[in-house]
């Protein structure tokens, strides 16, 4: 058995937030029900490279282990559809913006009261409460608001996307899932479900290590560095003799003294000028300066080799081709192969974590829409074929 198998989970969301969350459970076991539009679907479906199955990729990758059905949740039909399928099941996941689900007679008191142990994930732009509760959200809202891009890029150039704009997006998924797998043991032990409350950019501001506490006492205010890291140096991105880049990682004094040894020049080590991270941190120029121009000498792969013979964090800087290539992501699958039934072969990245017992596996990529129409009504609601045609041609499902 996976470790979520007995799990239901209901998957209203539209997009990766609250969707990925979702995933991460059906990774686990977990049944998810993906309830779209009629004839529309999941906005996902269309985001990214579009596919010969009509989907993009990303839907592909990111509903994996899915089934599909459709149900329009502003008919009246459709919500007492919906509150059928709440009594059957154990989560709920949402990320429409605060007041949506109310208007539609959806709220958590409604849906509470048809199942007093449903848990329910709510992701939006800034949360269920606040004074920017109302407002439209997205990714990269939750990079800016909080506080990652203000941190990326170059000193003297505009803050950039943090490496992806739906990070936020990712982050949150990741949180819910903690929450909702936290809030279900609680309902187990107490009969109560509850609602797991995440604005996009809380997560982000949730790992942005010291910088509140830094602020708070010392008035510290962070400003963008490019690929250097503050508190330690050298801790940045070198370019190498054949055109790539790799990353050096010098978080400590011996770890700096092991570096310059091998750059051939121990003196600055130590004693000497560069011993100490207030000196190093005192002269970044000079001690960045001397490890790319050391860097420049040699191709990437030596450079990892050297530095891993003197026991020196180091590694690529990968483009995803050198990832497709690299041994680490061989032994360990990080991306898996998968024989999707309207698209072909279709790599993906693997799940994330690794568990020795109960592993998680991708079983099926992103289901066609209404996929499951027949499968779920049937077996959970106990329509037959005419009522689900009838409920087609009215435009519930």
């Amino acid at each position: 058995m996976k470790p979520l198998e007995g799990i239901r989970v209901l998957d209203i969301a539209t997009y990766i937030a609250a969707p990925y969350c979702a995933t991460v459970m059906a990774e686990f076991g977990a049944e998810v029900i993906k309830i779209e539009m009629p004839g529309v679907g999941d906005p996902c479906r269309r985001l990214g490279s579009v596919t010969e199955a009509g989907d993009t990729l990303v839907w592909l990758s990111e509903a994996r282990n899915k089934k599909s059905v459709t149900l329009n949740l502003k008919d009246p039909k459709g919500q007492e559809m919906l509150k059928q399928l709440v009594a059957k099941s154990d989560v709920l996941c949402e990320n429409f913006r605060p007041g949506t689900l109310e208007k539609w007679e959806l709220s958590w008191d409604v849906l509470s009261a048809v199942n007093p142990k449903l848990v329910m994930l709510r992701v939006s732009g800034y949360g269920q409460t606040g004074p920017y509760s109302t407002q439209p959200g997205f990714g990269r809202i939750g990079n800016a608001f909080g506080g990652i891009s203000f941190l990326a890029g170059e000193p003297d150039r505009p803050p950039a996307t943090p490496g992806s704009a739906t990070l936020a997006d990712y982050m949150s998924g990741l949180y819910g899932a903690l929450g909702v797998v936290m809030a279900l043991r609680s309902a187990e032990a107490t009969g109560v479900g509850q609602q797991v409350d995440i604005g996009l950019y809380e997560p982000i501001f949730r790992i942005l290590d010291e910088l509140a506490p830094a602020y708070d006492k010392f008035g510290f205010i962070r400003q963008r560095m490019g690929a250097p890291t503050v508190n330690v140096c050298p801790h940045s991105h070198y370019p190498t003799k054949d055109d790539r880049w790799v990353a050096i990682a010098c978080t400590n004094d011996k770890i700096y003294a092991r570096l310059a040894g091998l750059m051939g020049y121990p003196e600055v080590a130590g004693d000497g000028r560069y011993g100490t991270i207030l000196q190093r941190e005192a002269d970044r120029q000079g001690v960045d300066g001397m490890v790319e121009a050391w860097t420049r000498s040699h191709d990437q792969k030596e450079v990892v080799a050297l530095c891993a013979e003197a026991e020196v964090p180091c590694g690529i800087v990968a483009a995803i081709d050198e990832i497709f290539e690299d041994p680490q992501y061989a032994a360990r699958e990080n991306i898996v192969r998968v024989q999707d039934p309207r698209a072909g072969d279709i790599a993906v990245p693997n799940v994330v974590p690794r568990l020795t017992g109960t592993p998680g596996s991708v079983d099926t990529l992103g289901p066609a829409l209404g996929a499951n129409n027949q499968e779920v009504y049937r077996t959970l609601l106990g329509l037959n074929e005419g009522d689900i045609e009838r409920l087609a041609d009215e435009g519930v499902i």
